[in-house]
């Protein structure tokens, strides 16, 4: 790689880093092939970007952005980075999940927003509800009132019905 080359892909990186909510390190070293590709659809389908850097080209990138000293220091050895936006909860579910079934794949640490996670917190991170599970919450409980509402309506509306229905039976008989 040139110096023009690196020089685009740290710019890339720094724009990666930038447009993102959260950033994951893992240290990928003893996952096969299959086992990448399987965990990259994971991803896609959380909307998540899984990517593979040289750790120099990083280490620059964060340098020249500032405030991720604690991700440089884990730049060591076979590291991937899990970009996500808004599902930011996303990459340590799929993380936790196949750490926990195949015991690859560790998590080194992330940066959500800009407050720092290091590897003892990825249980905590991956329990967090994602933002689509916060929305389904929230809609619950604001349909939930009106839901009882219009059952009180529907009983009311069925006592009426019935009460007519008797009183007709009543005239006619």
């Amino acid at each position: 790689m040139n110096k023009t080359e690196k020089s685009e892909m740290v710019s890339l990186i720094k724009e990666k880093f930038e447009q993102s909510t959260a950033m994951y390190l893992v240290d990928y070293s003893g996952v096969t092939v299959d086992e990448i590709n399987g965990l990259r659809r994971e991803f896609i389908k959380e909307d998540v970007s899984y990517k593979v850097y040289k750790n120099t080209l990083v280490k620059r990138a964060i340098a020249d952005i500032g405030g991720y000293d604690e991700l440089s220091e884990k730049l060591v050895g076979m590291i991937g980075i899990a970009f996500a936006d808004e599902n930011y909860v996303a990459p340590a579910k799929i993380i936790k999940s196949f750490n926990d079934k195949n015991k690859k794949f560790d998590f080194k640490g992330c940066y959500i927003e800009s407050s720092f996670y290091d590897e003892d917190q990825l249980k905590t991170l991956a329990s967090m509800p994602t933002k689509d599970e916060v929305m389904a919450s929230i809609v619950g409980s604001i349909a939930s009132p009106a839901s009882g509402i219009v059952g009180a309506i529907n009983a009311v509306m069925r006592d009426l019905v019935s009460v007519i229905d008797e009183a007709g039976k009543t005239k006619a008989a």
